[in-house]
Formats: C-alpha cells, sequence, structure tokens
C-alpha cells in the first residue's frame, strides 16, 4: 500500500473562522480523508509538530510527501527542508500544493524564485488539460471549472516543467502553468495550483481525481537505487605500456 503524508502548516484553520468551518478537520485532513478513501495508508504532520511532524520515520516510511503551505513558510526549519530533499532526491514522490510554490523545500528544488502575480476576486477559473493522456489527467474531462479561486497569472517564475499537464484561465483574463512534474534525483515532483483556504476547492470531486492520481504517479519506483561516488570497473581494465 502507498504510503502518504499530507504537511500542512495549519495555522489559517487557526486564525481564520471562515477556514476553520470549512476544513475543520484541517486541509490536511480534508485531503488525507479522501486519499484514505483512494486506498491510500495517509497519514498527516503539520508545522506546530516536534521536527513539523516530518521526523526521519516518518519521512523514511513516506512513499510520497503533499505539501500546503502559506503563512509560515520562514518558521519551517532548514534542516527539516534538507531532509526533505534528500528523501526526494532519493525516490519520494513530492506534491506541492497552491501557495506551497513559495514553501522552502519548492524553491529549493527549482533554484528560482516560484514567484508569480495574484489576486483575491471571486474568480471563475478554468483548468484546461494540455496533456490529455498523461495518468494525472486520467478520469478528467477536457478542463475542471471551479467557480471561485485565487488568480495565479504568468509569468510563473519556475524552470521549464519536464511535462505541463494542466493551463488554467482565470476571469480577470490571466492564464497560469497550473500543474507541473519535475524530476529531481530519483524523486518525481509535481506542483499543483488550486487549493486557496477560503474555499471548499479540495472537496471538489476532480480535483480530487487529480490528486489521487499524481500520488500513483509520483509514487516511488521499485528498483535499486543508483550508486554514486568512486565505483569499481565491471570489466576488466587492460593497461597499455607506451613501448
Amino acid at each position: 500500500m502507498v504510503k502518504v503524508t499530507v504537511w500542512n502548516e495549519n495555522r489559517h484553520e487557526q486564525k481564520n473562522p471562515l477556514v476553520g468551518e470549512i476544513y475543520p478537520n484541517g486541509i490536511h485532513g480534508a485531503i488525507a480523508g479522501f486519499l484514505t478513501e483512494a486506498g491510500f495508508e495517509a497519514g498527516t504532520a503539520t508545522l506546530d509538530e516536534p521536527e513539523h511532524g516530518l521526523t526521519d520515520d516518518v519521512l523514511n516510511n513516506s512513499d510520497v510527501l503533499i505539501w500546503w503551505g502559506h503563512l509560515a513558510h520562514g518558521e519551517v526549519k532548514d534542516e527539516v527542508v534538507q531532509k526533505v530533499k534528500q528523501r526526494v532526491l532519493d525516490g519520494m514522490g513530492l506534491i506541492v500544493l497552491h501557495s506551497g510554490h513559495f514553501s522552502k523545500i519548492f524553491k529549493t528544488l527549482m533554484g528560482t524564485s516560484c514567484d508569480l502575480k495574484w489576486r483575491e476576486a471571486d474568480e471563475k477559473e478554468r483548468l484546461w488539460v494540455v496533456a490529455p493522456s498523461h495518468p494525472i489527467a486520467e478520469g478528467i474531462g477536457e478542463y475542471i471549472e471551479l467557480e471561485k479561486e485565487e488568480m495565479y497569472g504568468e509569468h510563473f517564475d519556475i524552470p521549464a516543467p519536464d511535462e505541463l499537464i494542466f493551463t488554467s484561465w482565470f476571469e480577470g483574463g490571466e492564464v497560469f502553468r497550473s500543474g507541473c512534474t519535475f524530476i529531481r534525483g530519483n524523486g518525481k515532483v509535481f506542483y499543483f495550483r488550486p487549493g486557496h483556504e477560503t474555499y471548499p476547492t479540495y472537496y471538489n470531486k476532480d480535483i480530487q481525481r487529480v490528486i489521487v492520481n499524481a500520488v500513483k504517479w509520483a509514487q516511488p519506483v521499485d528498483r535499486k537505487r543508483p550508486v554514486y561516488g568512486n565505483a569499481q570497473p565491471l570489466e576488466k581494465i587492460t593497461v597499455k605500456v607506451n613501448e
């Protein structure tokens, strides 16, 4: 069974009654709930837990880590970020959601500012599927339409994605690369844009389907990891002596 850890800073839920009403068990709880229903072994971790809930034991037993953050990116300890980065390089999948684009772990793995335009105006978002044969888009129609969402607009300062799965259009006119995949070391990374905390986005069945698909896609490949560093020759090396 694929083991997933859903990480959430869990601050909006404590500070904003509206968010607490929409997500009474936290954004992490809502996501872990539908992942459990989909057949995954889903646990949660939050910012204020010791080691942010991401102990060596938790990370080493996570096939995929899902990350949601916004208010408190700076409070995430650098040593925890480095541990997560190493697990991704070793093969753990990472799914970064919405405002997690500004998280330390995503910026570290991307090597860019990851900045963008944004606006809160209760506007419609339409996520167009631009890679219809990709497994992350399985079961999704031509597009996903969200009645109200926060706008993110280009330019999104990330490296060119290995694959672009979704492109969003917003009622105000902007577009955005909303579903992007990256390979980092032995691990797979998926960035998925929707999920502003004041909207019930994570109850949308299509959004849930994308995240379920992404977990399946991002899980580690069952193979021996490459060995790095000094290596002994596989074949006998014949040394030629100059005559």
